[in-house]
């Protein structure tokens, strides 16, 4: 694989394998798009891959999505991290003027 099709968007990806027509009329006529959609049209009918040997298109995987969740992750604690903090200072501070006012009385 060269590196221009690793960095193609996942629907891209998609859409050059493989797709077949998955059809549910239990309730009512065939609603499928005439062709894949970039996103989730919510109908009955719809389309789906097939599975092509490899998960180059089946979502995030591998070292790459790994590293993409890590910096989340990471972001995700380092926001509250800081608002524990200033909670924390907020809940010093306010202590500490309560302690000054008891003093003056």
């Amino acid at each position: 694989m060269s590196r221009t099709d690793k960095t193609k968007p996942l629907w891209v990806r998609c859409a050059e394998h493989e797709h077949r027509a998955v059809h549910d009329h239990r309730r009512g006529p065939c609603d499928l798009p005439p062709r894949p959609p970039r996103k989730d049209t919510g109908t009955r009918c719809r389309w789906e891959y097939t599975w092509f040997g490899t998960s180059c298109c089946s979502g995030p995987n591998g070292r790459a999505a790994k590293k993409e969740w890590g910096e989340m992750n990471r972001a995700r604690n380092r926001r509250d991290r800081y608002a524990a903090r200033r909670a924390a200072r907020r809940a010093a501070l306010r202590a500490a003027r309560s302690a000054d006012r008891e003093d003056i009385d």
